[in-house]
């Protein structure tokens, strides 16, 4: 063989190995990420997962046109049936559509609006619930008061509930979440502890500060607790009576008024036996620590749609 042969052979190769190098090892084409994900409870127990893309928005379509947006979302619907939409210009909101616009998702805050052929029909009153947690399986929706919460497996909901420690016709309407009986079982506890969300509506913002003091009549002190992107107004009052402690803690969103003319509230109601009043070895006394820590990982899970 001379020597002519053997380079074209080498190069014959050469070409072959940076061709299958080239086929099999090249890098991964650059996959786009996703911004979010986030699910959302509906009316009638329905749920929809979006994944949401933010994409490169394209130029201006005239000079007193905003750039198209070029993002986009990936819904899976909980029937099974998926879909992707295209982000489309919108001045409240991110708005997505297919191409005809016969079906429209569209994310304002941390509600959605599902439009098919412009009503409104399978998917209403859709909102945001924070991400899925093993300490809160349980989800609570409620579309006409604009909220969602997690909670403990097997807390009880009272969607009738009103605060009224402040006497006649000054009843505080909420929703109340109260303890299961097997955390109180064997301990000083009362049964009757719960988490509540309450709302004072029609609060003008220019006169009245939307704070603790709305909620609490006796309060001990009133601080700023501030915990990420929330701010909250804090005050705490403990009352009591025939051996019992009633003790009461809320945490109101302070600014929600601003843009809902509402105030929000979480109240914590704790309610439990005074431990030296029982029989040696009668109960045991509760972990008030560990009950506070639930309490707040529900606080913590509320979304409200703004």
């Amino acid at each position: 063989m001379n020597t002519r042969t053997i380079v074209s052979i080498v190069v014959v190769i050469a070409f072959a190995v940076a061709f299958f190098a080239a086929r099999f090892y090249a890098p991964a084409k650059n996959v786009e990420q996703p911004i979010a994900t986030v699910l959302y409870s509906c009316n009638a127990g329905k749920t929809i997962t979006a994944i949401y893309y933010q994409g490169v928005s394209k130029p201006a379509s005239g000079p007193d046109q905003p750039p198209i947006p070029g993002g986009s979302v990936a819904l899976s619907f909980d029937d099974g049936s998926t879909m992707t939409l295209a982000q489309t210009i919108s001045a409240d909101g991110a708005r997505y559509a297919n191409a005809n616009e016969s079906f429209v998702f569209w994310n304002k805050g941390n509600g959605v609006m599902v439009l098919e052929n412009d009503v409104e029909k399978s998917y209403v009153g859709c909102i945001a619930i924070a991400p899925e947690s093993s300490e809160l399986p349980q989800v609570y929706s409620n579309s006409a008061k604009g909220f969602s919460i997690r909670l403990p497996a097997d807390y009880t909901i009272d969607e009738s509930y009103k605060y009224q420690e402040f006497g006649p016709n000054k009843d505080i309407s909420g929703v109340k979440f109260t303890i299961p009986a097997s955390v109180a079982a064997g301990t000083n506890l009362s049964t009757d502890a719960y988490v509540s969300v309450e709302e004072i509506p029609n609060v003008n913002p220019q006169t009245d500060e939307c704070s603790a003091k709305l909620f609490l009549e006796n309060e001990m002190a009133t601080s700023t607790v501030v915990e990420g992107d929330t701010t909250y107004s804090v005050a705490s009052s403990i009352g009591a009576g025939a051996g019992n402690r009633y003790a009461e803690t809320v945490y109101v969103l302070a600014g929600t008024s601003a843009s809902r003319r509402t105030c929000i509230a979480v109240r914590y109601f704790v309610h439990y036996g005074v431990f030296e009043n029982y029989p040696a070895g009668a109960v045991r006394e509760f972990d008030n620590p560990a009950l506070l820590a639930q309490f707040d990982s529900i606080r913590r899970s509320l979304v409200i749609v703004q």
